[in-house]
């Protein structure tokens, strides 16, 4: 009898043990609802040619089809360096998974936008400053004139010198430099698409494909240099901007994640500072479009 209920009892643990090694572990990265994600990267930008207007107490006028470019600063330690990493072209970006598939996110884009020398822009408007500033070399009416927007009084020695000398002050250098900043919020949708590739494990790599629609609002701090007045130079709420993304993500080991995105949308500026006076506005409109490289952590708290 004894040995009946012994063999009995060695046949139930051994059919547990093996019930127990045929349920399958499930991965961490099969579900991502509850999951916080935070990343950092960089950007390469391109924009369309816009209309810039420019009003003030003394003149308003409107150079038109102005081209710019960005500013990229290449391989740089200040994308990693805490005092600079603000500097270069730059993308923060935090988030959590509502469920598996959507997740919600805030973010900063800090793109740089330089209208580009040396170009001959048409203009049309009025100018009419008082005669003692420099910039009232350029008075008069404009009716789709080209005019030159090279650093006419940029000489030797610099621009300011070259004013001073009595050289005409360039009619327009204009940037959002520091920078034209996209502040903005997000709702994106994520697919894991590993199967497509193979891959064993998605444990140790995974890859996503991810989509995403987003809005906010731009908050420049713009360098410009207006017929020879004092530039404004500091931040301001400007205008508003809405976009659309697509992109890959590759998750190492749980956790962290390469990120590439092509991402493009629409930008409204109807209140950039110019200069000192609060008198003197711009108003803007343009399509832009970037090329994102991010890293990031994804965690559950």
């Amino acid at each position: 009898m004894k040995t009946k209920i012994l063999f009995f009892l060695l046949t139930c643990v051994s059919l547990n043990t093996f019930a127990q090694s045929e349920i399958p572990v499930e991965k961490y990265t099969a579900h991502n609802k509850g999951k916080f994600f935070v990343s950092w990267g960089g950007n390469r930008d391109s924009y369309t040619k816009s209309d810039v207007n420019f009003r003030g107490k003394d003149y308003n006028f409107s150079v038109a089809d102005i081209s710019a470019h960005d500013k990229p600063k290449g391989y740089h330690i200040d994308y990693v360096n805490p005092a600079n990493m603000t500097i270069p072209q730059t993308n923060f970006r935090m988030g959590y998974f509502i469920n598996d598939h959507y997740s919600v996110a805030i973010g900063w884009d800090h793109m740089k936008y330089v209208m580009t020398q040396n170009q001959i822009a048409n203009v049309t408007g009025y100018i009419n400053l008082p005669a003692d500033q420099p910039g009232s070399y350029y008075n008069g009416t404009y009716n789709n004139t080209p005019v030159d927007m090279s650093q006419n009084g940029a000489i030797e020695g610099g621009y300011d010198k070259g004013v001073a000398q009595g050289n005409p002050p360039a009619f327009l250098m204009y940037e959002h430099t520091d920078g034209l900043n996209y502040i903005n919020t997000e709702v994106s949708r994520h697919d894991d698409i590993s199967k497509w590739f193979g891959l064993p494990n998605i444990d140790k790599v995974q890859i996503n494909l991810t989509e995403g629609i987003g809005g906010g609002v731009l908050y420049p701090k713009t360098n410009t240099t207006l017929l020879g007045m004092e530039r404004h130079d500091d931040f301001h709420i400007s205008g508003f901007g809405v976009s659309a993304k697509a992109g890959l993500n590759f998750t190492f080991f749980k956790h962290f994640y390469l990120q590439g995105e092509l991402k493009g949308g629409y930008i409204d500026m109807k209140d950039i500072r110019t200069t000192i006076s609060n008198d003197d506005k711009a108003t803007q409109h343009f399509l832009f479009f970037q090329r994102i490289i991010a890293v990031g952590g994804i965690f559950r708290i």
